[in-house]
């Protein structure tokens, strides 16, 4: 009976980040030394965005920043380049200020670096049976329902619209069964209210109008919350560290009867500067006690992915998706086939590594400096093409 089935838990010490900013080194210093003072070892790091995974000069031009902050490549170009690995296993989303180049290479999701996997655009995986999903991007309504039709070489409105969360994306998650754990770079929509919102305010006074117009973060992503009711939700963007309880209220019980209600647990963090509350190390339990974790894909989402592919658009136009009851109909078919046509291991689950390996598709850091104001050509990932295999399905990043 595997540990799973037999109900055991295990507490893994899990480290969420806010902004990373490319400050990938001052982020794994700073857990070894949470590490050595309280004498216990992290075993997965959560980055909610603002990754920066830039391999070299060129993938600076992709990014939407001031050129001020385009002249250090900071510290992800080594992950890459293999002159450093992640000492801990790493899962990502992107942000708005990304090489959106690289992450669209990888739009279902791949190993940026050694041990440091991107859940892609939208994801969900498991993590010795803890179910992680993620969105990337910042909201922007007037590119919410338009599809994914940016093409390199990027025009400055395709280098930020990019990175601006589809309802392709959202609409996908909303399918999932409750996740442990979410993780996005916006903040949910109004989430302050349900936090110590004057205290933030004390704290940034610049999000004082958005608060007051209960305009404060993504109206997809609280829907997101309200429809999902994870149990945790990591979110960066906004630079300051947010506490939130959100009450989800039975709403199939009478209003006279004592209403049974869920949480959930939500934490803004910062970016990471010093003297900044960017980085927090959480106990999590797990449903399958492996020492070692293992990212493994979330059948569910595989399923997803094979129900709405035929919806994903590489142009502005988004066909209208499907309505819900259709949709799960839809995933629940494909789930069988998921479990009929993919292997899985001894526990169960479908290690990323039966399918994706970590591959470089573009020049490490140097002799491309003298044409950093260049962008790159697209690259092939054989990530993707091997996860679009996996599913047989279309190859629509390298068609």
């Amino acid at each position: 009976m595997t540990a799973i089935a037999s109900g055991l838990l295990r507490s893994m010490k899990v480290a969420v980040e806010g902004c990373c900013h490319g400050k990938l080194d001052a982020i794994y210093a700073e857990i070894a030394k949470l590490e050595a003072q309280n004498n216990y070892k992290v075993d997965l790091l959560l980055i909610c965005g603002d990754f920066q995974a830039v391999r070299n000069w060129r993938d600076l031009a992709c990014m939407a920043r001031p050129q001020k902050y385009k002249e250090n490549p900071d510290d992800f170009h080594k992950y890459y380049s293999g002159e450093k690995v992640a000492p801990i296993p790493t899962i990502v989303i992107g942000g708005n200020h990304e090489a959106s180049n690289y992450m669209w290479e990888l739009y279902h999701g791949g190993w940026l670096a050694r041990n440091i996997y991107f859940l892609g655009h939208a994801g969900s995986v498991l993590v010795n049976g803890l179910k992680i999903a993620g969105v990337s991007g910042i909201y922007k309504h007037y590119d919410f329902g338009k599809g994914h039709h940016e093409k390199l070489p990027y025009d400055p409105s395709a280098m930020r619209s990019i990175y601006h969360t589809r309802e392709y994306d959202t609409r996908r998650l909303s399918l999932l069964s409750s996740p442990h754990i979410v993780m996005s770079h916006d903040w949910p929509q109004n989430i302050d209210k349900h936090g110590d919102w004057e205290d933030l305010l004390k704290r940034t006074g610049h999000l004082k109008p958005d608060v007051r117009a209960n305009k404060l973060g993504s109206p997809a992503l609280m829907d997101l919350l309200q429809s999902l009711k994870p149990q945790r939700w990591f979110s960066a963007h906004l630079h300051t560290r947010f506490e939130a309880t959100y009450t989800h209220l039975d709403e199939h019980v009478e209003a006279e009867a004592p209403m049974p209600a869920t949480t959930t647990q939500f934490l803004g963090l910062d970016q990471c500067l010093p003297e900044r509350k960017f980085l927090e190390v959480i106990d999590i339990d797990v449903p399958f006690p492996n020492p070692t974790p293992v990212i493994s894909f979330d059948p569910e989402w595989l399923a997803i992915n094979r129900a709405l592919h035929p919806w994903f658009s590489t142009t502005q136009y988004q066909p209208p998706l499907p309505v819900e009851q259709e949709a799960r109909a839809m995933v629940a078919k494909e789930l069988e086939w998921v479990n009929a046509n993919i292997e899985k291991d001894e526990h169960g689950f479908i290690p990323v590594d039966y399918w994706q390996t970590f591959v470089k598709t573009a020049p490490t850091l140097g002799s491309d400096r003298d044409v950093k104001e260049e962008q790159p050509p697209a690259y092939t990932n054989p990530q993707t093409v091997s996860f679009c295999k996996m599913l047989d399905i279309e190859d629509k990043i390298n068609s």
